[in-house]
């Protein structure tokens, strides 16, 4: 399901038009990114936890050429699912 079919579903089951719900959803979704960016974490009871997490640099070596190449920090996005999720999907 792609964030179109899924605006739609919700629009379906709210009896709201689609604008409206692919409206909120983009807003939905363009919280949590600017949330998580700040450095809080969004927690959804019963859903997960959205949130950022520093992956340390470290040296690769290039496959086939054997030169190591210096990764640096990074910064990435990170969900972890909530209790109710991971037994709803059990």
């Amino acid at each position: 399901m792609n964030k179109e079919a899924l605006a739609a579903k919700v629009a379906e089951e709210k009896g709201i038009t689609k604008k409206e719900s692919e409206e909120m959803l983009s807003a939905f979704i363009e919280t949590i990114i600017e949330t998580i960016n700040s450095g809080e974490k969004v927690r959804i009871v019963g859903f997960g936890t959205f949130e950022v997490k520093t992956r340390a640099g470290r040296i690769c070596k290039v496959p086939g050429t054997s030169k190591e190449v210096v990764v640096p920090d990074s910064r990435i996005p990170t969900f972890k699912a909530g209790k109710v999720l991971k037994e709803r999907v059990r």
